[in-house]
């Protein structure tokens, strides 16, 4: 099975998703190429800023909109076509 996109929220019980995002960029052969979001109910730019920085593609405050899923539809689209 092919995965082609990674959603994970901020806030886990016994790893937060930055923890997994560094895990799947660094541990992960056949994962570390696969987009990560991550989703996170609560607004903190340097939470936002480190997981952007360290690979995440994008970062989304929930609840989330049509919106913003048809923003992140486009950012995939364009970052893998």
């Amino acid at each position: 099975m092919k995965v082609n996109l990674i959603i994970t929220d901020y806030c886990m019980p016994g790893m937060t998703g930055f923890e997994l995002l560094k895990k799947l960029k660094k541990e992960s052969s056949n994962l570390k190429d696969v987009p990560v979001v991550i989703l996170s109910s609560e607004n903190i730019p340097t939470r936002i800023n480190k997981c952007l920085a360290s690979g995440a593609q994008m970062f989304m405050q929930k609840p989330l909109k049509l919106s913003d899923v048809e923003k992140l539809k486009c950012h995939l689209l364009n970052c893998r076509g």
